[in-house]
């Protein structure tokens, strides 16, 4: 299967804008054995003045830019080709939970995909008292890990509504778990605070979803943005699971990554910082299709 994703940022400023640098992170990486990225092309308007390509600690690609004259917006404009794989088949290998914490503590690899990266706190997460009650009543200590991922993911669906009004990008987890209504950015974080006052490592994903359901299907929530989910470590022969608590279901071909890290800072689409007064108004769209 292959997909063409067109994504489109636009920050439109009160004031004309000058001296701004922005790190940029929307390409879709290539994951051997599930996605393969195939063609691509970021644009950035007005032209930069300099702009470099690169790779964070997690290993999602990077690009940054920096202008120096006065612009009125800025839009950033991606269109690639994504190859998916067929999903493996897979079966629940996972200890409990109580074994998973002991083999957590003789981990010792601290690269990229070390689960040690994943047990928080991190810039947008800190421990939450009701997130960990909330997960704690919910745990299933004679299960698996994987089991108690899947439970935590459909429970926190089932308490929370989806409200692309009710959040901002800068509400934090415990207020959108107060309020049970959110965004997909909101769903993820506190079902990684929850997993994690389970001892089980988890971070978060960024990335897209099918834009249009295939036939007789549901359409997703939050097609029409960049998404957000939730990977989850399972053990040593487990590895890594995702789950998307937005939609309530284990990730399959409908989802294509874009980045991993501990939390929605670690992969902001955009991040950076200008010369301007005023406010600025910002809007995403995306489109993705099948097209082979």
């Amino acid at each position: 299967m292959k997909y063409s994703i067109r994504l489109t940022i636009a920050h439109v400023y009160d004031h004309p804008a000058a001296n701004s640098r922005h790190l940029i992170r929307v390409q879709p990486r290539t994951l051997v054995g599930r996605q393969k990225l195939t063609t691509h092309l970021l644009e950035i308007l007005p032209d930069p003045e300099s702009r470099a390509e690169g790779r964070d600690f997690f290993g999602n690609a990077t690009h940054s830019c920096a202008h120096r004259d006065q612009h009125p917006e800025m839009t950033i404009r991606l269109s690639c080709h994504v190859d998916m794989d067929t999903p493996q088949l897979w079966q629940d290998l996972s200890p409990d939970v109580r074994r998973l914490r002991m083999d957590y503590d003789a981990l010792t690899d601290l690269g990229p995909e070390s689960p040690l990266h994943f047990m928080g706190p991190s810039p947008r997460l800190p421990p939450n008292t009701a997130i960990r009650d909330f997960a704690r009543d919910l745990y299933l200590p004679g299960s698996s890990a994987v089991e108690n991922v899947i439970h935590i993911g459909k429970a926190l669906h089932d308490a929370m509504t989806f409200d692309a009004t009710a959040t901002t990008v800068d509400t934090d987890a415990a207020d959108a778990f107060r309020l049970r209504r959110g965004v997909c950015q909101d769903f993820t974080h506190i079902m990684i605070l929850a997993l994690q006052a389970l001892g089980i490592p988890s971070g978060y994903v960024s990335g897209y979803l099918r834009t249009l359901p295939p036939p007789g299907g549901v359409r997703l929530e939050g097609a029409d943005a960049m998404h957000a989910w939730v990977r989850a470590w399972c053990g040593p022969m487990q590895g890594w699971i995702e789950y998307d608590p937005t939609n309530k279901t284990l990730v399959g071909t409908d989802h294509i990554v874009a980045g991993y890290g501990r939390d929605y800072s670690d992969v902001a689409p955009v991040r950076g910082y200008l010369r301007s007064s005023g406010g600025q108004r910002n809007s995403q769209a995306v489109d993705v299709t099948i097209v082979g």
